[in-house]
């Protein structure tokens, strides 16, 4: 259920993303206004994104740049699948609170990639979150399901229902009391293909992806995973990490060694959209 790899790379040109309107008097989830909707005002507040790829596809970031300053986004993938919730009442944490207390303490700034089924599970955990400006959620799905075939296990979600999928979890986001759900979408497993990315196409939305694989998914070893992350980390770097304290346990406790160590060396933690927006090529 976690993310380790990427099948396709594309590269694309920065450009802001659209400004969020309504459906039925609601916002868009990934803020790209429908046809026909009023254009926003200059001064709306517009996450950064990147314009979409040849023959519209969804856009892939992947790190930031390597040579305007030293910056490093740490990303938290909040896995839960749709079927998972009667282990969730039987017990099983599925959350870290532990480890959002300590991103707050160490002052981290970080992006939670946030599934539906998570926030249908912790809506009060996923609006705490969401309503801190430390933090920014995105969106990693409504079920946690793949979105190609042969994806380390996991089910495999309709191409005529990716789209669905991705809205849904929207919804469930906005329901828990996130208010303001980033326009950046982590593909499950990190699986995605040219019919993912076109499925996707129109929703406004970035996929994200990383350069530095933590190694924490079911590591019961903290300092290998710490050893990990200071060995791959560069400027720009996107470390994918988990927020599932039942297969992630030791992600607390690599935090705690690698935030210091990583301000030693001169780095500055950002979000995800800082990242985007220091590329230097959006609008």
């Amino acid at each position: 259920m976690f993310t380790h790899v990427r099948r396709v790379t594309a590269l694309c040109s920065l450009a802001a993303a659209l400004a969020a309107c309504g459906t039925a008097g609601a916002p868009h989830p990934t803020g790209r206004a429908p046809a026909g909707s009023a254009a926003p005002s200059a001064s709306s507040s517009r996450p950064p994104t990147l314009t979409p790829g040849p023959g519209g596809l969804t856009p892939v970031f992947t790190n930031g740049s390597r040579t305007r300053g030293k910056t490093v986004a740490l990303t938290f993938d909040a896995d839960m699948t749709a079927d998972q919730g009667p282990r969730a009442a039987a017990g099983e944490h599925f959350d870290n609170p532990d480890l959002i207390a300590t991103l707050r303490e160490q002052k981290v700034p970080a992006t939670v990639f946030m599934t539906g089924r998570w926030a249908d599970q912790y809506p009060a955990e996923a609006r705490s979150i969401g309503t801190d400006p430390l933090f920014e959620v995105a969106n990693h799905s409504y079920s946690h399901y793949a979105f190609t075939a042969d994806c380390y296990g996991l089910p495999t979600v309709a191409a005529d229902r990716m789209r669905a999928d991705v809205e849904q979890a929207y919804t469930s986001l906005r329901e828990a009391g996130v208010p303001h759900p980033m326009p950046y979408f982590r593909f499950p497993g990190g699986c995605y293909d040219q019919q993912a990315l076109r499925a996707l196409s129109g929703l406004g939305v970035t996929a994200v992806q990383w350069d530095v694989v933590s190694g924490d998914a079911f590591a019961t070893d903290a300092d290998a995973v710490v050893k990990q992350v200071l060995d791959g980390v560069q400027p720009g770097s996107v470390v994918v990490m988990h927020c599932t304290r039942s297969a992630a346990p030791t992600t607390e406790r690599v935090v705690r060694a690698i935030v210091p160590e990583l301000r030693k060396r001169g780095f500055e933690f950002v979000k995800v959209s800082t990242l985007i927006s220091q590329t230097g090529s959006r609008r």
